[in-house]
Protein backbone atom coordinates (compact mmCIF):
# COMPACT_ATOMS: atom_id res chain seq x y z
CA UNK A 1 0.00 0.00 0.00
CA UNK A 2 1.01 3.59 -0.51
CA UNK A 3 1.47 5.68 2.63
CA UNK A 4 -1.94 7.27 2.04
CA UNK A 5 -3.61 3.87 1.61
CA UNK A 6 -1.90 2.59 4.76
CA UNK A 7 -3.14 5.55 6.82
CA UNK A 8 -6.70 5.16 5.54
CA UNK A 9 -6.69 1.45 6.35
CA UNK A 10 -5.44 2.12 9.89
CA UNK A 11 -8.08 4.72 10.68
CA UNK A 12 -10.79 2.51 9.16
CA UNK A 13 -9.64 -0.26 11.51
CA UNK A 14 -9.60 2.15 14.46
CA UNK A 15 -13.21 3.01 13.70
CA UNK A 16 -14.13 -0.62 14.42
CA UNK A 17 -13.27 -0.03 18.07
CA UNK A 18 -10.89 -2.94 18.62
CA UNK A 19 -9.23 -2.65 22.04
CA UNK A 20 -9.87 1.11 22.38
CA UNK A 21 -8.22 1.01 25.80
CA UNK A 22 -4.88 0.51 24.04
CA UNK A 23 -4.82 4.21 23.09
CA UNK A 24 -4.47 7.34 25.18
CA UNK A 25 -4.43 9.87 22.34
CA UNK A 26 -4.77 9.74 18.55
CA UNK A 27 -3.72 12.29 15.96
CA UNK A 28 -6.33 13.86 13.72
CA UNK A 29 -7.00 11.72 10.67
CA UNK A 30 -6.80 14.66 8.25
CA UNK A 31 -3.42 15.74 9.65
CA UNK A 32 -2.01 12.23 9.35
CA UNK A 33 -3.31 11.91 5.79
CA UNK A 34 -1.70 15.23 4.89
CA UNK A 35 1.60 13.93 6.27
CA UNK A 36 1.22 10.77 4.17
CA UNK A 37 0.60 12.85 1.02
CA UNK A 38 3.73 14.91 1.73
CA UNK A 39 5.66 11.68 2.26
CA UNK A 40 4.57 10.37 -1.14
CA UNK A 41 5.76 13.63 -2.72
CA UNK A 42 9.17 13.19 -1.09
CA UNK A 43 9.37 9.62 -2.37
CA UNK A 44 8.47 10.74 -5.87
CA UNK A 45 11.30 13.27 -5.66
CA UNK A 46 13.76 10.47 -4.88
CA UNK A 47 14.06 10.74 -1.10
CA UNK A 48 15.66 7.76 0.64
CA UNK A 49 13.15 6.82 3.34
CA UNK A 50 13.63 3.23 4.54
CA UNK A 51 10.49 3.33 6.70
CA UNK A 52 8.31 5.14 4.20
CA UNK A 53 4.66 4.61 5.05
CA UNK A 54 5.26 2.51 8.15
CA UNK A 55 2.78 3.49 10.84
CA UNK A 56 4.13 4.09 14.32
CA UNK A 57 2.55 4.15 17.77
CA UNK A 58 4.42 5.57 20.75
CA UNK A 59 4.12 4.57 24.40
CA UNK A 60 2.80 7.55 26.32
CA UNK A 61 5.87 8.03 28.46
CA UNK A 62 7.85 8.98 25.34
CA UNK A 63 7.54 12.50 23.89
CA UNK A 64 5.89 13.20 20.54
CA UNK A 65 5.84 16.86 19.54
CA UNK A 66 2.35 18.31 19.80
CA UNK A 67 0.80 15.39 21.67
CA UNK A 68 0.47 15.29 25.47
CA UNK A 69 2.75 12.98 27.42
CA UNK A 70 0.79 11.56 30.36
CA UNK A 71 2.85 8.55 31.52
CA UNK A 72 -0.56 7.06 32.26
CA UNK A 73 -1.53 9.84 34.69
CA UNK A 74 -3.77 12.65 33.30
CA UNK A 75 -2.77 15.25 35.90
CA UNK A 76 0.94 14.65 35.16
CA UNK A 77 0.46 15.54 31.47
CA UNK A 78 2.60 18.04 29.60
CA UNK A 79 2.82 18.89 25.91
CA UNK A 80 6.40 18.64 24.54
CA UNK A 81 7.62 20.96 21.82
CA UNK A 82 9.96 18.36 20.33
CA UNK A 83 9.84 14.61 19.96
CA UNK A 84 12.18 12.24 21.72
CA UNK A 85 15.20 11.44 19.50
CA UNK A 86 14.07 7.80 19.26
CA UNK A 87 10.76 8.96 17.78
CA UNK A 88 12.22 11.66 15.56
CA UNK A 89 14.73 9.29 13.96
CA UNK A 90 11.95 6.93 12.90
CA UNK A 91 9.88 9.83 11.57
CA UNK A 92 12.90 11.15 9.65
CA UNK A 93 13.18 7.69 8.06
CA UNK A 94 9.58 7.88 6.83
CA UNK A 95 7.49 6.48 9.68
CA UNK A 96 4.19 8.20 10.49
CA UNK A 97 3.04 8.56 14.10
CA UNK A 98 -0.69 8.02 14.57
CA UNK A 99 -0.99 8.15 18.35
CA UNK A 100 0.15 7.49 21.91
CA UNK A 101 -0.53 4.21 23.68
CA UNK A 102 -1.68 3.15 27.14
CA UNK A 103 0.73 1.81 29.76
CA UNK A 104 1.08 0.79 33.36
CA UNK A 105 1.22 4.16 35.05
CA UNK A 106 4.73 5.64 35.19
CA UNK A 107 5.92 2.44 33.46
CA UNK A 108 5.62 0.61 36.79
CA UNK A 109 4.35 -2.89 36.08
CA UNK A 110 4.49 -5.86 33.72
CA UNK A 111 0.75 -6.49 33.43
CA UNK A 112 -0.94 -3.56 31.65
CA UNK A 113 -3.72 -3.10 34.21
CA UNK A 114 -2.38 -0.18 36.29
CA UNK A 115 -3.83 2.69 34.29
CA UNK A 116 -6.74 5.11 34.73
CA UNK A 117 -7.30 4.74 30.99
CA UNK A 118 -8.29 1.11 31.55
CA UNK A 119 -6.72 -2.31 31.73
CA UNK A 120 -5.39 -3.29 28.31
CA UNK A 121 -6.69 -6.73 27.38
CA UNK A 122 -4.93 -9.50 25.51
CA UNK A 123 -5.69 -9.60 21.78
CA UNK A 124 -6.79 -13.25 21.74
CA UNK A 125 -8.25 -13.68 25.23
CA UNK A 126 -9.85 -10.55 26.73
CA UNK A 127 -9.84 -12.14 30.20
CA UNK A 128 -6.04 -12.12 30.23
CA UNK A 129 -3.61 -9.24 30.61
CA UNK A 130 -1.82 -7.82 27.62
CA UNK A 131 1.47 -7.54 29.47
CA UNK A 132 3.05 -4.27 30.49
CA UNK A 133 4.09 -1.75 31.05
CA UNK A 134 4.16 -1.20 27.26
CA UNK A 135 0.71 -2.73 26.98
CA UNK A 136 -0.94 -0.55 24.35
CA UNK A 137 2.08 -0.52 22.06
CA UNK A 138 2.20 -4.32 21.86
CA UNK A 139 -1.54 -4.67 21.34
CA UNK A 140 -1.82 -2.19 18.46
CA UNK A 141 1.03 -3.96 16.65
CA UNK A 142 -0.58 -7.34 17.23
CA UNK A 143 -3.88 -6.02 15.86
CA UNK A 144 -2.09 -4.79 12.73
CA UNK A 145 -3.18 -1.18 13.21
CA UNK A 146 0.44 -0.05 13.13
CA UNK A 147 3.62 -1.62 11.82
CA UNK A 148 5.91 -0.49 14.64
CA UNK A 149 5.45 0.72 18.20
CA UNK A 150 7.87 2.23 20.66
CA UNK A 151 7.97 0.81 24.17
CA UNK A 152 10.31 1.04 27.11
CA UNK A 153 11.91 -1.72 29.14
CA UNK A 154 13.29 -1.45 32.67
CA UNK A 155 12.20 -4.82 34.04
CA UNK A 156 10.86 -6.52 30.93
CA UNK A 157 8.24 -4.12 29.56
CA UNK A 158 9.53 -4.39 26.01
CA UNK A 159 9.51 -8.20 26.08
CA UNK A 160 6.65 -9.48 28.26
CA UNK A 161 3.93 -7.77 26.15
CA UNK A 162 5.60 -9.11 23.00
CA UNK A 163 5.42 -12.63 24.41
CA UNK A 164 1.77 -12.36 25.41
CA UNK A 165 0.78 -10.82 22.06
CA UNK A 166 2.96 -13.20 20.02
CA UNK A 167 4.95 -10.48 18.29
CA UNK A 168 8.60 -9.41 18.26
CA UNK A 169 10.09 -7.19 20.98
CA UNK A 170 13.65 -5.88 20.60
CA UNK A 171 15.39 -4.61 23.75
CA UNK A 172 18.76 -3.13 22.83
CA UNK A 173 21.75 -2.79 25.11
CA UNK A 174 21.39 0.04 27.60
CA UNK A 175 22.60 3.29 26.07
CA UNK A 176 22.23 2.37 22.40
CA UNK A 177 18.92 4.18 21.95
CA UNK A 178 18.83 7.60 23.65
CA UNK A 179 16.34 8.02 26.49
CA UNK A 180 16.05 11.80 26.16
CA UNK A 181 12.39 12.73 26.01
CA UNK A 182 11.36 9.68 28.05
CA UNK A 183 9.68 9.99 31.44
CA UNK A 184 12.10 7.98 33.59
CA UNK A 185 11.12 4.94 35.60
CA UNK A 186 14.60 3.95 36.82
CA UNK A 187 16.80 6.35 34.89
CA UNK A 188 19.99 4.25 34.96
CA UNK A 189 18.11 1.11 33.84
CA UNK A 190 15.57 2.46 31.34
CA UNK A 191 15.75 1.32 27.73
CA UNK A 192 13.71 2.37 24.68
CA UNK A 193 12.47 -0.64 22.72
CA UNK A 194 10.52 -1.51 19.58
CA UNK A 195 7.61 -3.85 18.85
CA UNK A 196 7.09 -5.28 15.37
CA UNK A 197 5.35 -8.19 13.72
CA UNK A 198 8.55 -9.43 12.10
CA UNK A 199 12.15 -9.56 13.23
CA UNK A 200 13.59 -7.71 10.19
CA UNK A 201 11.19 -4.81 10.80
CA UNK A 202 12.14 -4.61 14.46
CA UNK A 203 15.83 -4.87 13.74
CA UNK A 204 15.72 -2.14 11.10
CA UNK A 205 13.85 0.23 13.42
CA UNK A 206 16.31 -0.29 16.28
CA UNK A 207 19.24 0.34 13.92
CA UNK A 208 17.69 3.66 12.89
CA UNK A 209 16.97 4.68 16.49
CA UNK A 210 20.42 3.80 17.84
CA UNK A 211 23.46 5.98 18.49
CA UNK A 212 26.80 4.85 16.94
CA UNK A 213 28.27 3.90 20.32
CA UNK A 214 29.16 0.25 19.80
CA UNK A 215 32.58 -0.80 21.15
CA UNK A 216 35.14 -1.57 18.46
CA UNK A 217 35.03 -5.28 19.29
CA UNK A 218 31.23 -5.66 19.34
CA UNK A 219 30.23 -8.69 17.24
CA UNK A 220 28.27 -7.95 14.09
CA UNK A 221 26.80 -11.43 13.64
CA UNK A 222 26.28 -14.73 15.41
CA UNK A 223 28.73 -17.51 14.57
CA UNK A 224 27.52 -20.23 12.17
CA UNK A 225 26.93 -22.65 15.08
CA UNK A 226 26.26 -20.49 18.12
CA UNK A 227 26.56 -21.88 21.64
CA UNK A 228 23.29 -21.23 23.48
CA UNK A 229 22.92 -21.75 27.22
CA UNK A 230 19.60 -23.29 28.30
CA UNK A 231 18.49 -23.41 31.96
CA UNK A 232 18.39 -26.73 33.77
CA UNK A 233 15.36 -25.65 35.83
CA UNK A 234 12.47 -23.30 35.09
CA UNK A 235 10.81 -22.15 38.33
CA UNK A 236 7.26 -20.86 38.21
CA UNK A 237 6.27 -22.58 34.97
CA UNK A 238 3.57 -25.16 34.33
CA UNK A 239 4.52 -28.54 32.82
CA UNK A 240 2.83 -27.50 29.57
CA UNK A 241 4.91 -24.34 29.30
CA UNK A 242 8.09 -26.22 30.20
CA UNK A 243 7.36 -28.63 27.35
CA UNK A 244 6.75 -25.73 24.95
CA UNK A 245 10.03 -24.13 25.97
CA UNK A 246 11.91 -27.40 25.48
CA UNK A 247 10.42 -27.64 21.98
CA UNK A 248 11.71 -24.15 21.22
CA UNK A 249 15.18 -25.13 22.43
CA UNK A 250 15.15 -28.27 20.31
CA UNK A 251 14.10 -26.29 17.24
CA UNK A 252 17.06 -23.99 17.85
CA UNK A 253 19.36 -27.01 18.08
CA UNK A 254 17.90 -28.39 14.86
CA UNK A 255 18.72 -25.07 13.19
CA UNK A 256 22.40 -25.50 14.04
CA UNK A 257 22.87 -24.12 17.54
CA UNK A 258 24.84 -26.03 20.17
CA UNK A 259 22.96 -26.16 23.47
CA UNK A 260 24.53 -26.43 26.89
CA UNK A 261 23.00 -26.29 30.37
CA UNK A 262 23.22 -23.33 32.73
CA UNK A 263 22.20 -22.69 36.34
CA UNK A 264 20.07 -19.58 36.73
CA UNK A 265 20.43 -18.99 40.49
CA UNK A 266 22.63 -15.84 40.28
CA UNK A 267 20.43 -14.40 37.52
CA UNK A 268 17.21 -14.96 39.46
CA UNK A 269 18.66 -13.64 42.69
CA UNK A 270 19.74 -10.45 40.93
CA UNK A 271 16.25 -10.10 39.44
CA UNK A 272 14.79 -9.76 42.94
CA UNK A 273 17.01 -6.74 43.65
CA UNK A 274 15.15 -4.63 41.10
CA UNK A 275 11.99 -4.26 43.17
CA UNK A 276 12.88 -5.78 46.54
CA UNK A 277 16.04 -3.76 47.21
CA UNK A 278 17.53 -0.32 46.98
CA UNK A 279 17.29 0.11 43.21
CA UNK A 280 13.59 0.92 43.44
CA UNK A 281 14.66 4.23 45.00
CA UNK A 282 15.26 5.39 41.44
CA UNK A 283 11.52 5.23 40.85
CA UNK A 284 10.96 7.68 43.67
CA UNK A 285 13.73 9.92 42.33
CA UNK A 286 11.97 9.94 38.95
CA UNK A 287 8.38 10.84 39.88
CA UNK A 288 8.18 10.61 43.67
CA UNK A 289 7.69 14.33 44.21
CA UNK A 290 4.63 14.30 41.92
CA UNK A 291 3.24 11.16 43.57
CA UNK A 292 3.55 12.82 46.99
CA UNK A 293 1.62 15.89 45.87
CA UNK A 294 -1.15 14.09 43.95
CA UNK A 295 -1.74 10.74 45.66
CA UNK A 296 -5.36 10.62 44.54
CA UNK A 297 -4.32 10.64 40.89
CA UNK A 298 -1.98 7.69 41.23
CA UNK A 299 -2.85 4.01 40.81
CA UNK A 300 -2.83 2.48 44.31
CA UNK A 301 -0.33 -0.25 43.45
CA UNK A 302 1.96 2.15 41.63
CA UNK A 303 1.69 4.63 44.49
CA UNK A 304 2.57 1.97 47.04
CA UNK A 305 5.68 0.90 45.11
CA UNK A 306 6.96 4.43 44.53
CA UNK A 307 5.97 5.71 47.97
CA UNK A 308 7.74 2.88 49.75
CA UNK A 309 10.93 3.76 47.88
CA UNK A 310 10.98 7.21 49.51
CA UNK A 311 12.39 5.88 52.76
CA UNK A 312 15.07 3.52 51.47
CA UNK A 313 18.37 4.40 53.20
CA UNK A 314 21.39 5.17 51.04
CA UNK A 315 23.36 2.34 52.62
CA UNK A 316 20.81 -0.17 51.31
CA UNK A 317 21.41 1.00 47.74
CA UNK A 318 25.19 0.79 48.26
CA UNK A 319 24.90 -2.71 49.72
CA UNK A 320 22.67 -3.86 46.86
CA UNK A 321 25.04 -2.37 44.30
CA UNK A 322 27.89 -4.38 45.79
CA UNK A 323 25.73 -7.50 45.90
CA UNK A 324 24.73 -6.97 42.27
CA UNK A 325 28.40 -6.87 41.24
CA UNK A 326 28.97 -10.19 43.03
CA UNK A 327 25.95 -11.75 41.34
CA UNK A 328 27.04 -10.43 37.95
CA UNK A 329 30.43 -12.11 38.34
CA UNK A 330 28.76 -15.37 39.35
CA UNK A 331 26.27 -15.16 36.48
CA UNK A 332 28.96 -14.48 33.88
CA UNK A 333 31.00 -17.39 35.22
CA UNK A 334 27.95 -19.60 34.66
CA UNK A 335 27.52 -18.05 31.21
CA UNK A 336 31.06 -18.97 30.21
CA UNK A 337 31.67 -19.28 26.48
CA UNK A 338 28.00 -19.23 25.45
CA UNK A 339 27.03 -16.79 22.71
CA UNK A 340 23.53 -16.37 24.13
CA UNK A 341 21.07 -17.46 26.79
CA UNK A 342 17.66 -18.84 25.82
CA UNK A 343 14.89 -18.17 28.33
CA UNK A 344 11.12 -18.06 28.58
CA UNK A 345 10.00 -14.46 28.40
CA UNK A 346 7.50 -15.01 31.23
CA UNK A 347 6.57 -18.10 33.27
CA UNK A 348 2.81 -17.46 33.24
CA UNK A 349 0.15 -15.48 31.36
CA UNK A 350 -2.19 -14.33 34.13
CA UNK A 351 -5.81 -13.29 33.92
CA UNK A 352 -6.91 -9.78 34.82
CA UNK A 353 -8.76 -11.24 37.81
CA UNK A 354 -5.60 -12.93 39.08
CA UNK A 355 -3.68 -9.66 38.87
CA UNK A 356 -6.39 -7.77 40.72
CA UNK A 357 -6.38 -10.38 43.48
CA UNK A 358 -2.59 -10.17 43.97
CA UNK A 359 -1.18 -7.22 42.01
CA UNK A 360 2.32 -7.30 43.53
CA UNK A 361 2.82 -11.07 43.69
CA UNK A 362 1.60 -11.87 40.18
CA UNK A 363 3.60 -9.01 38.67
CA UNK A 364 6.76 -10.27 40.40
CA UNK A 365 6.17 -13.77 39.03
CA UNK A 366 5.72 -12.43 35.50
CA UNK A 367 9.13 -10.71 35.71
CA UNK A 368 11.03 -13.80 36.85
CA UNK A 369 13.08 -14.11 33.65
CA UNK A 370 13.28 -10.45 32.61
CA UNK A 371 14.08 -8.37 35.70
CA UNK A 372 17.83 -9.09 35.76
CA UNK A 373 18.53 -8.14 32.15
CA UNK A 374 19.18 -4.42 32.47
CA UNK A 375 20.81 -4.85 35.87
CA UNK A 376 23.44 -6.93 34.09
CA UNK A 377 23.61 -4.65 31.02
CA UNK A 378 22.40 -7.34 28.61
CA UNK A 379 20.57 -7.20 25.27
CA UNK A 380 17.53 -9.30 24.39
CA UNK A 381 15.12 -10.14 21.59
CA UNK A 382 11.71 -11.62 22.41
CA UNK A 383 10.06 -13.74 19.71
CA UNK A 384 7.03 -16.03 19.54
CA UNK A 385 7.44 -19.80 19.61
CA UNK A 386 4.65 -22.40 19.47
CA UNK A 387 2.78 -22.24 22.77
CA UNK A 388 5.17 -19.81 24.46
CA UNK A 389 7.15 -16.63 24.10
CA UNK A 390 10.93 -16.93 24.38
CA UNK A 391 13.80 -14.46 24.56
CA UNK A 392 17.35 -14.64 23.32
CA UNK A 393 19.61 -12.78 25.75
CA UNK A 394 23.18 -11.77 24.94
CA UNK A 395 25.98 -9.80 26.53
CA UNK A 396 25.86 -6.05 26.14
CA UNK A 397 26.45 -4.80 22.59
CA UNK A 398 26.05 -8.30 21.15
CA UNK A 399 22.62 -7.20 19.91
CA UNK A 400 23.32 -8.56 16.42
CA UNK A 401 23.99 -12.00 17.90
CA UNK A 402 20.65 -11.96 19.73
CA UNK A 403 18.81 -11.03 16.53
CA UNK A 404 20.56 -13.69 14.45
CA UNK A 405 19.80 -16.45 16.94
CA UNK A 406 16.20 -15.26 17.32
CA UNK A 407 15.91 -15.57 13.53
CA UNK A 408 16.77 -19.26 13.85
CA UNK A 409 13.86 -19.72 16.27
CA UNK A 410 11.27 -18.08 14.04
CA UNK A 411 12.69 -19.71 10.90
CA UNK A 412 13.77 -16.49 9.19
CA UNK A 413 17.08 -15.91 7.44
CA UNK A 414 19.29 -13.38 9.24
CA UNK A 415 18.03 -9.93 8.40
CA UNK A 416 20.27 -7.60 6.41
CA UNK A 417 22.02 -5.25 8.79
CA UNK A 418 23.65 -1.88 8.11
CA UNK A 419 27.43 -2.01 7.72
CA UNK A 420 28.69 -0.70 11.01
CA UNK A 421 32.22 -2.12 11.12
CA UNK A 422 34.91 -2.11 8.45
CA UNK A 423 34.10 -3.72 5.09
CA UNK A 424 36.68 -6.30 4.04
CA UNK A 425 36.94 -8.01 0.64
CA UNK A 426 37.97 -11.66 0.62
CA UNK A 427 38.62 -13.69 -2.52
CA UNK A 428 40.02 -17.02 -1.31
CA UNK A 429 40.39 -19.11 1.82
CA UNK A 430 38.30 -16.67 3.88
CA UNK A 431 35.23 -17.03 1.67
CA UNK A 432 32.12 -18.53 3.27
CA UNK A 433 32.61 -22.28 3.62
CA UNK A 434 36.35 -22.13 3.05
CA UNK A 435 39.02 -23.28 5.56
CA UNK A 436 39.88 -19.86 7.02
CA UNK A 437 36.37 -18.41 7.13
CA UNK A 438 36.27 -19.15 10.85
CA UNK A 439 38.82 -16.38 11.36
CA UNK A 440 36.03 -13.97 10.36
CA UNK A 441 33.05 -15.60 12.02
CA UNK A 442 34.88 -16.14 15.32
CA UNK A 443 35.31 -12.39 15.77
CA UNK A 444 31.68 -11.63 14.90
CA UNK A 445 32.09 -10.59 11.26
CA UNK A 446 28.96 -10.52 9.10
CA UNK A 447 28.70 -11.46 5.42
CA UNK A 448 27.47 -8.44 3.48
CA UNK A 449 27.30 -10.17 0.10
CA UNK A 450 28.98 -11.39 -3.06
CA UNK A 451 30.77 -8.83 -5.22
CA UNK A 452 33.11 -8.59 -8.22
CA UNK A 453 36.22 -6.50 -8.48
CA UNK A 454 36.76 -3.95 -11.20
CA UNK A 455 38.40 -5.56 -14.31
CA UNK A 456 41.87 -4.56 -13.12
CA UNK A 457 43.15 -7.69 -11.38
CA UNK A 458 44.82 -11.06 -11.97
CA UNK A 459 44.37 -14.07 -9.70
CA UNK A 460 47.14 -16.61 -9.01
CA UNK A 461 47.17 -19.98 -7.24
CA UNK A 462 49.86 -19.73 -4.57
CA UNK A 463 51.77 -22.74 -3.20
CA UNK A 464 50.07 -22.54 0.20
CA UNK A 465 46.70 -23.42 -1.32
CA UNK A 466 45.49 -19.83 -1.36
CA UNK A 467 44.89 -17.38 -4.18
CA UNK A 468 46.79 -14.15 -4.65
CA UNK A 469 45.01 -11.08 -6.03
CA UNK A 470 47.26 -8.61 -7.87
CA UNK A 471 46.27 -5.34 -9.52
CA UNK A 472 47.73 -4.88 -13.01
CA UNK A 473 48.05 -1.93 -15.37
CA UNK A 474 46.67 -3.86 -18.34
CA UNK A 475 45.08 -7.21 -19.07
CA UNK A 476 43.07 -7.38 -15.86
CA UNK A 477 39.72 -9.06 -15.26
CA UNK A 478 36.87 -8.93 -12.75
CA UNK A 479 37.31 -11.43 -9.91
CA UNK A 480 34.57 -12.88 -7.69
CA UNK A 481 34.73 -12.22 -3.96
CA UNK A 482 32.72 -11.44 -0.84
CA UNK A 483 32.53 -8.37 1.35
CA UNK A 484 32.40 -8.98 5.10
CA UNK A 485 31.56 -6.43 7.79
CA UNK A 486 34.34 -6.83 10.37
CA UNK A 487 34.45 -5.38 13.92
CA UNK A 488 37.09 -2.62 13.80
CA UNK A 489 39.04 -4.05 16.74
CA UNK A 490 39.51 -7.34 14.88
CA UNK A 491 41.15 -5.88 11.80
CA UNK A 492 44.45 -4.93 13.46
CA UNK A 493 45.24 -8.42 14.78
CA UNK A 494 44.03 -9.80 11.46
CA UNK A 495 46.54 -7.67 9.59
CA UNK A 496 49.36 -8.48 12.03
CA UNK A 497 48.81 -12.19 11.50
CA UNK A 498 48.89 -12.18 7.71
CA UNK A 499 51.66 -14.40 6.28
CA UNK A 500 53.83 -13.33 3.39
CA UNK A 501 53.12 -12.52 0.62
CA UNK A 502 49.59 -11.47 1.66
CA UNK A 503 48.67 -7.87 2.45
CA UNK A 504 45.66 -5.65 2.96
CA UNK A 505 45.01 -2.71 0.68
CA UNK A 506 42.33 -0.88 -1.25
CA UNK A 507 40.56 -2.91 -3.92
CA UNK A 508 38.28 -1.35 -6.52
CA UNK A 509 34.93 -3.03 -7.08
CA UNK A 510 32.86 -3.32 -10.23
CA UNK A 511 30.43 -0.65 -8.99
CA UNK A 512 33.25 1.89 -8.73
CA UNK A 513 33.57 1.82 -4.95
CA UNK A 514 36.71 0.81 -3.06
CA UNK A 515 37.05 -1.41 0.01
CA UNK A 516 39.90 -2.82 2.02
CA UNK A 517 40.72 -6.29 0.76
CA UNK A 518 43.24 -9.09 0.50
CA UNK A 519 45.98 -8.43 -2.02
CA UNK A 520 49.23 -10.16 -2.84
CA UNK A 521 52.75 -8.83 -3.34
CA UNK A 522 53.63 -8.97 -7.07
CA UNK A 523 56.74 -11.03 -6.31
CA UNK A 524 54.49 -13.98 -5.56
CA UNK A 525 53.40 -14.18 -9.19
CA UNK A 526 56.73 -15.70 -10.23
CA UNK A 527 56.03 -19.30 -11.12
CA UNK A 528 52.47 -19.27 -9.74
CA UNK A 529 49.69 -20.52 -12.05
CA UNK A 530 47.53 -17.71 -13.42
CA UNK A 531 43.91 -18.72 -12.71
CA UNK A 532 42.29 -15.42 -13.71
CA UNK A 533 40.33 -17.12 -16.48
CA UNK A 534 38.21 -18.97 -13.93
CA UNK A 535 36.84 -15.68 -12.61
CA UNK A 536 37.34 -16.57 -8.96
CA UNK A 537 38.80 -18.97 -6.41
CA UNK A 538 35.70 -21.13 -5.98
CA UNK A 539 35.34 -21.64 -9.72
CA UNK A 540 39.01 -22.63 -9.89
CA UNK A 541 38.59 -25.15 -7.06
CA UNK A 542 35.54 -26.61 -8.78
CA UNK A 543 37.42 -27.04 -12.05
CA UNK A 544 40.40 -28.58 -10.27
CA UNK A 545 38.10 -31.11 -8.58
CA UNK A 546 36.69 -32.09 -11.96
Amino acid sequence: MTPVDRVRAAFDQLALGERPEAWISLRDRAAVLAEAVALEDRLAAGADLPLAGKLLAVKDNVDVAGLPTTAGCPSFAYRPAVSAPAVQRLVDAGAIVIGKTNLDQFATGLVGTRSPYGAVRDVRDPDRVSGGSSSGSAVVVALGIVDLAIGTDTAGSGRVPAAFQQIVGVKPTLGLVPTAGVVPACRSLDCVTIFARTLPEGREAIAIMSDPVYPADAPLAAPPRPVVAVPTELPGMSPEWVTAFERAAKSLEAAGARLRPIRLEPFLEAAKLLYEGGFVAERYAAVGAFVDTAPGDVDPTVGAIIGKARDIPAHVLVTDTERLAELRRAAMAEWGDADALLLPTAPVHPTIAEVRADPIGVNALVGTYTNFCNLFGLAAVAVPAPGIGVQVVTRGFADAVAADIAALIVGEPPAPAPVRGLPLLVVGAHLAGQPLNHQLTSVGARLVGAVRTAPEYRLYALPAGKPGLVRVLAGGAAIDGEVWDVPPAALGPFLAGLPEPMALGKVRLADGSSVTGFLCEPVAMDGAPDITGHGGWLAYLSSAAD
